[in-house]
């Protein structure tokens, strides 16, 4: 069920950090700085860094200049796509008669617009409400190294 949101709101944040910071061209972002602009630890965001590289939504450059970027634009990575591969569908048990006619099928049915309206959303969309809110993407300079 994607209603489990520390999980899914935390994917979201840090794809969003890595498409505002990073982008999808040469320039990464490491995961320290992530954990940080996000006010996490870093040893807590690995395994959602991970789940979203596995899902092929990040790409994950090793070395001393390493980090993340996008794996694609982020008009073509929809939020539901974030979500999913981070939240393992369970199920939950009925807890009677009640629950398991009204509490239930209407939990699947929150769970279907959800679904819905995150599968029309994207990145793209994301970074506009960034753009919108005021915020301004950080703009790097080429390194001058003169001796």
């Amino acid at each position: 069920m994607l209603l489990r949101r520390d999980r899914a709101l935390l994917a979201l944040d840090i794809v969003l950090d890595v498409a505002f910071h990073a982008g999808r061209g040469s320039e990464v972002t490491g995961a320290a700085d992530i954990a940080e602009r996000l006010g996490a630890q870093r040893r807590g965001i690995e395994p959602v860094l991970q789940a979203l590289t596995r899902a092929g939504l990040l790409d994950s450059i090793r070395g001393p200049r390493g980090g993340y970027r996008l794996a694609r634009a982020p008009r073509a990575i929809p939020l539901l796509a974030v979500v999913e591969a981070v939240v393992e569908a369970e199920e939950m048990p009925p807890a009677g008669r009640l629950s398991e006619v009204v509490t239930l099928p209407f939990w699947a049915e929150l769970d279907g617009v959800l679904r819905e309206r995150l599968g029309g959303l994207t990145v793209a969309d994301l970074l506009r409400r960034a753009t919108l809110a005021g915020l301004r993407r950080p703009q790097t300079e080429p390194l001058d190294f003169t001796i």
